[in-house]
Formats: structure tokens, sequence, C-alpha cells
């Protein structure tokens, strides 16, 4: 029974070892291996670049306080857009606390854009300017959030507000495979073609 009971240990050790070895070394070495050589950028984390420094990921998203910028999202997590500690609040939708966010959010939102778009009320404001993602990292806003601070950006930059959407039409992501999500703008590539082609704001 001793010797038995030693032997169904050893296997149940001996498979945990090689288990281990298999799952938690060999195969992650092997999809990173391929991903890099398949997807370099990706597996790299989509790096952005400017003039040869990481100014960020196409994958998370960034908080920008300057008018002359487009915002992201609000952020979920604290400190706001830590890639590393992604959370979300999980608040039902009739909390007080989720309320007194959302109301927060309103009133930063009308601060900023109500100068710039006249008569905007709460009720025009696009819901991800107000809320925030399940990630609290999201890297897209909307087509409708991008085109309200269309006007913001083109008038503290002062240049044609056209010239602005086309902007945001050029950095529009269609759908994943023509029907998954909604269609998002890319807010630090966005805000990178603003600085290449007007030059990032004097603080």
């Amino acid at each position: 029974m001793g010797r038995r009971l030693l032997n169904v240990f050893g296997v149940a050790l001996g498979m945990m070892v090689v288990m281990s070895v298999l799952t938690g070394i060999l195969y992650p070495l092997v999809m990173t291996g391929a991903a890099r050589a398949v997807f370099p950028d990706q597996a790299d984390g989509s790096l952005v670049k400017k003039d040869g420094q990481v100014v960020g990921s196409e994958l998370v998203g960034q908080g920008f306080t300057s008018p002359a910028y487009f915002h992201s999202r609000p952020s979920a997590t604290t400190p706001a857009y830590q890639p590393l500690p992604t959370t979300f609040a999980n608040l039902g939708p009739d909390t007080a606390a989720l309320q007194d966010l959302v109301n927060g959010y309103i009133r930063d939102a009308l601060r900023l854009e109500r100068p710039y778009n006249p008569g905007l009320q709460p009720r025009d404001l696009p819901v991800d300017m107000i809320t925030t993602s399940a990630s609290g990292i999201d890297p897209l806003i909307t087509i409708a959030n991008a085109r309200l601070q269309a006007r913001r950006v083109a008038a503290v930059r002062r240049v044609p507000l056209q010239a602005v959407m086309d902007m945001v039409e050029r950095r529009t992501d269609a759908r994943d495979l023509g029907f998954l999500g909604e269609p998002g703008v890319n807010v630090l590539l966005l805000n990178l073609d603003l600085d290449q082609a007007y030059g990032a704001p004097k603080r």
C-alpha cells in the first residue's frame, strides 16, 4: 500500500513537472516566437514611436489635457490611464456612486466643449465621452465623440474645421471583419497626425 501510494505520488509529481514545463515555459516561448515572426509589431505591444522615441501604444488609451488635442474617454484605472492595473468600476446602473461619476464627467465635458459648441446639452454628449470602457484604457473613441471635439481642436489650433474633420475620417477604424463592433477613432494616432501637420501646441 505504501509503495503504491509512493508510485501514485511520483507519477503525479512527474506529470506536474512535465505539464509545468510544457504549458509554463515551452508553449509561451513557441507562441511568442511565432507572434514575433508573423506579427512583430503586435507582439511588441503595437508601440508608437515619434522621432525614434516610444510615445505610447495603439492599444492603450492615454490622458490628454491640452484643449489642442483630442481627449480619450474617461479612464477607470487608478491612477488614470495606467496599462498594468486595468480595471473597471463594476458599479450597477442604479448606484449613486456611478451617477456621481457620470455627472462629474458630464460637467467636465460641458465645461471643455461648450465654448466651441454653443448650446451643447448633456443629451448631446456621446456616451463614450461620459463613461469609462470595460478595460478603463480604451484607445478608441466614437466618430460622434471625435466630431464633437473637432470644433474645439480646430478653434484652439486656428486651423480649418474641415481639415480636422478629414483627419478624423482618415483615422477612423472600420468594424472588425466588417461587422464586429463599431467604428472607432484612435486618439493617440490622431493627435500625432495633428502635431505632424500643425506642430505641437505651445505650453
